[in-house]
């Protein structure tokens, strides 16, 4: 074979080679047209961000900034009857599902990691909350020190989980870690004694005492145990879709429909935070 033709047949095969994902980029876009629906993840425990209200629909602050979201994706595939699937899941499982197809949004009170960024991508930040710490007051704990030979329930597989971890091995505090699948099975385990303290996010901590039978026997430590900085979970290596995420919030940051949301979830707690309003400026990026 004459060497020109030998290096065309070389380029052939080594393109026929590659990867389908690395010639046909994603087109999430293009999939939610096509279907005509957007399927959309969201945590089911996690009042008062993301979470099942008494007509069996999701709410919360997260969902409201959300629905905006879908707004926008809707006037972006021009479907304005755009159909909602919603799938509960844990966080573990909200993440799984957009990394391999099965929603093309996700709404929580999730956490960006750079090992979560292995399998998704995300939005911009909407919220930025601390960890900490719920404990029982019979159990006479006042501070993250004194929980040494207690036993804390944290949901498996979040950033809390890691991080209290760390913490306990720093602060030499030997207690026992419970993982627990939600808040619900948390707040349940400290009614019955069987746990004494439950590690979370603090605000998710707040809406979790509600469920409590007694939610006067609980108490928030003010001790922090991280900062949580919350985004929404879209697929991988889709920058216009992930465009259209960012457009939709940025649009809600810069106009007063923000301070109706945040004032439906979080108004009795006071105003934003100096750290939060300039997340909010931050991310009202201009067209």
């Amino acid at each position: 074979m004459r060497p020109a033709r030998l290096f065309v047949a070389l380029v052939l095969a080594a393109t026929a080679a590659l990867p389908a994902a690395a010639q046909a980029p994603a087109d999430t876009l293009g999939r939610i047209r096509a279907a005509k629906a957007i399927n959309v993840a969201f945590a089911g425990d996690s009042l008062p961000f993301s979470f099942v209200d008494k007509d069996t629909r999701p709410a919360g602050y997260s969902i409201d900034l959300c629905n905006k979201v879908i707004a926008g994706i809707a006037r972006a595939v021009n479907e304005p009857n755009l159909k909602v699937n919603w799938k509960i899941g844990t966080t573990a499982e909200r993440l799984a599902m957009v990394a391999d197809g099965r929603a093309e949004l996700e709404c929580g009170n999730t956490t960006p990691t750079l090992g979560r960024m292995k399998g998704v991508d995300f939005s911009s930040m909407v919220f930025v909350d601390s960890s900490g710490l719920m404990v029982r007051r019979d159990a006479k704990a006042t501070r993250f020190g004194e929980l040494g030979g207690r036993k804390i329930a944290v949901i498996g597989g979040t950033t809390t989980e890691a991080r209290l971890q760390a913490a306990l091995k720093e602060r030499l505090v030997n207690a026992e870690v419970v993982r627990v699948r939600d808040a619900g099975e948390a707040v349940a385990m400290l009614d019955a004694g069987s746990v004494d303290a439950f590690a979370s996010d603090k605000l998710k901590l707040v809406g979790a005492a509600l469920q409590s039978r007694d939610a006067k026997a609980l108490a928030v430590l003010e001790e922090n145990i991280s900062l949580e900085p919350y985004a929404f979970a879209v697929p991988r290596n889709d920058s216009a879709y992930r465009l259209e995420v960012n457009r939709a919030l940025a649009q809600v940051f810069s106009s007063g429909e923000l301070q109706s949301i945040f004032g439906r979830w979080f108004g009795s707690l006071g105003p934003p935070s100096g750290l939060l309003l300039s997340l909010y400026a931050l991310n009202a990026l201009p067209e």
